[in-house]
């Protein structure tokens, strides 16, 4: 399991001392010293590390490793993988052993690179990223994404995304997950890193706070679905909410997702086919278009006539004045 892995790798350190150790995440490095203090090895450790050369991907890593009495040489100001390879191969790591924590994902990539440098990689596999026992949570959550149920998802690991990605695959529906991420459901990622993950894996455009953290991540979550908000005369959209003259309409996902595409353009008419493509994804009947309209009309009682039919061409949403 992880547990024999990572002793007997932290062993091999110890009787080994590495010239270079990657610090790789925050609470990587401190359940590392965690587990080697359990083990009554947590001084030697400590000892073995003080000596080498500590990179740290970001400030949570340095954090951590400063904590465990470690003097922190340098961290990549771009927080990512690829910054800390290069200063490796700026400073020359032929016939050096680096010490490498794992941030729970394989990153063989990042260890080829370096071996092919001429170092010697002691990756140290701190925990790993795996499915749930009871993956039935996560399946709510890609049912809630393809049926526009949600207007935002966060992300806040690479791993997080893929696997994500991998269940839906197995139920049949990453293509129509895929679909709604790139329409009209907000994929949220923590940082740079966890939205490369994300596009790489066929999200076209995910949302990226200026500094990736959970704090900053919320805050632009918060603005972007604020920004969503559309006043139309005396009308104003927000979420599955409709608001006209002190009166509040609830409205379905669907049903929303169609009135907020309606209300991009007021007064112009979208076809069958561009609500279909942007709602509900490709592949979906058309006559699902006129069930929802007539559904979403009744829903909004008085304002529901705004929503008009254009014969053999699509609907408009009419905007009244104040």
């Amino acid at each position: 399991g992880v547990d024999q892995e990572l002793r007997e790798r932290t062993q091999e350190l110890i009787e080994h001392p590495p010239e270079i150790l990657i610090a790789n995440t925050g609470i990587g490095m401190r359940a590392w010293i965690d587990a080697a203090e359990s083990w009554g090895i947590g001084q030697a450790l400590v000892g073995a590390l003080r000596e080498c050369e500590v990179l740290a991907r970001g400030p949570k890593a340095a954090a951590a490793a400063h904590a465990a009495g470690l003097f922190v040489s340098r961290q990549a100001t771009t927080e990512r993988l690829d910054e800390i390879v290069e200063m490796c191969l700026r400073r020359g790591v032929s016939d050096q052993t680096i010490a490498f924590q794992l941030h729970g994902d394989d990153s063989p990539e990042i260890t080829k690179t370096l071996t092919e440098a001429g170092a010697r990689v002691v990756e140290v596999p701190v925990y790993r990223w795996r499915l749930p026992d009871d993956t039935g949570p996560a399946a709510k959550v890609v049912e809630a994404i393809v049926l526009r149920r949600v207007h935002a998802v966060t992300f806040t690991s690479a791993p997080g995304v893929a696997n994500l990605c991998v269940l839906a695959e197995a139920d049949g529906k990453l293509r129509s997950m895929l679909q709604a991420l790139n329409t009209v459901v907000l994929a949220m990622c923590v940082g740079e890193v966890c939205a490369g993950a994300a596009r790489e894996l066929g999200v076209a455009d995910p949302v990226v706070p200026d500094r990736g953290r959970l704090g900053p991540m919320i805050r632009t979550l918060t603005d972007r679905l604020l920004a969503q908000r559309r006043s139309l005369g005396p009308i104003t959209l927000a979420g599955n909410a409709v608001f006209y003259q002190d009166e509040r309409f609830d409205v379905s996902a669907t049903e929303g997702a169609l009135l907020h595409r309606l209300s991009r353009r007021p007064g112009a008419v979208v076809s069958k086919s561009e609500l279909i493509e942007s709602v509900w994804g490709a592949g979906t009947d058309l006559h699902v278009v006129e069930v929802t309209a007539a559904r979403l009309r009744r829903r909004l009682g008085p304002i529901g006539s705004l929503i008009e039919a254009v014969p053999k061409r699509g609907y408009r949403l009419r905007v009244p004045p104040h």
